[in-house]
């Protein structure tokens, strides 16, 4: 059978991220996914409230009220964040506009979802991190006795260890891997900023032993992505996700603390950032560490935990790599939802 033609609404978004983020306005690849996973999610909700396969919605079926319900959606069902809220909402406000540009005849539509208002004046949400015990715990959990077990154990140690944000571990590149002394990684972050973390000698030797054992890439090897699917392809960011959460919900039945916590994968880098205060390292330091853009984003964590009133702990993650134990998110197909996955 002859594929349907796409609607407006997917040659508008084809064309919202393949020309108008990163030429226009000259967004990062990571704000241009950062607004692919806001559009991805809100188009599959609106599917699923308005019983249409996302290949087949319109521009009218993106409501204001359908959007005030898909951000109600993410707080309530998601248990996201205002923060996070507020930034679908704006990757969301920007896509309106530029339909309204392009779509005069839904204007009208258009208008009202760009009237849907920010969340303002709530509290500061807790800081979900893991203590030392439930770090180890999830750890152990991943079965090392296969390579995708391996590459998840690998994953989880370096993000434990630098702190970085999902998709900074996901860019890391050969290239960008020191294993030599003193060992480090080059990381890519919010705006295109570089900084090298330091990575300590037993993340450094599970690295190597990673490295060595993965397959010959096609072209030059220095360029090869450290951290691919089963098919050679990127991780995603919803892929971590869901890895992290199969491998808590494995490890709380050791540690049963871990069934009261909501572990995303940021979660990891507010464990680097307590684990480091804990340790005495100071504010400017694990600034500079996580790539905060200033103190202020910092001095958050040192809040977030009572034990840091306490005396601080002279090691924090390095002995929860500890030896093996014996023991995806996959984009389906070539329809819309597909092709935002990819990218």
């Amino acid at each position: 059978m002859k594929p349907s033609a796409p609607t407006a609404l997917g040659r508008e978004l084809v064309r919202f991220f393949e020309e108008f983020l990163p030429g226009q306005r000259g967004l990062s690849p990571n704000t241009v996914r950062s607004y692919r996973d806001a559009m991805l999610l809100l188009l599959q909700f609106t599917a699923a409230d308005a019983k249409r396969p996302v290949d087949r919605l319109q521009v009218s079926d993106l409501s204001a009220e359908r959007v005030a319900a898909f951000l109600n959606h993410l707080q309530s069902e998601r248990s996201n964040g205002i923060a996070t809220r507020n930034a679908r909402l704006g990757a969301i406000h920007v896509f309106a506009r530029f339909l309204a540009a392009r779509m005069p005849e839904a204007l009208g539509t258009l208008q009202r979802v760009i009237a849907v208002p920010y969340k303002r004046g709530a509290r500061e949400v807790p800081i979900e991190y893991l203590e030392r015990a439930e770090i180890e715990a999830v750890l152990q959990s991943i079965d090392r006795s296969n390579a995708l077990g391996r590459r998840d154990y690998a994953l989880f140690a370096l993000m434990f260890n630098t702190g970085a944000r999902v998709q900074e571990a996901l860019d890391v590149r050969r290239r960008d891997v020191r294993l030599d002394a003193p060992p480090q990684v080059r990381l890519h972050g919010k705006g295109n900023k570089v900084r090298l973390c330091p990575i300590w000698p037993v993340t450094a030797k599970l690295l190597r032993a990673f490295i060595e054992e993965l397959p010959a890439p096609d072209g030059d090897p220095a360029d090869a992505l450290l951290f691919t699917n089963a098919r050679g392809r990127p991780l995603t960011r919803f892929g971590v996700r869901y890895l992290l959460r199969r491998y808590v919900e494995e490890a709380a039945k050791a540690v049963p603390s871990l069934r009261d916590k909501s572990i995303h994968p940021h979660s990891l880098r507010h464990s680097t950032a307590i684990a480091l205060l804990k340790s005495g390292v100071d504010f400017a330091t694990i600034s500079q560490w996580l790539g905060h853009a200033g103190l202020n984003t910092t001095m958050r964590y040192a809040r977030a935990d009572i034990d840091l009133k306490r005396q601080a702990i002279a090691q924090v993650f390095p002995d929860a790599l500890a030896p093996p134990r014996g023991g995806r998110f996959e984009p389906d197909g070539r329809d819309l939802v597909g092709w935002l996955r990819r990218m």
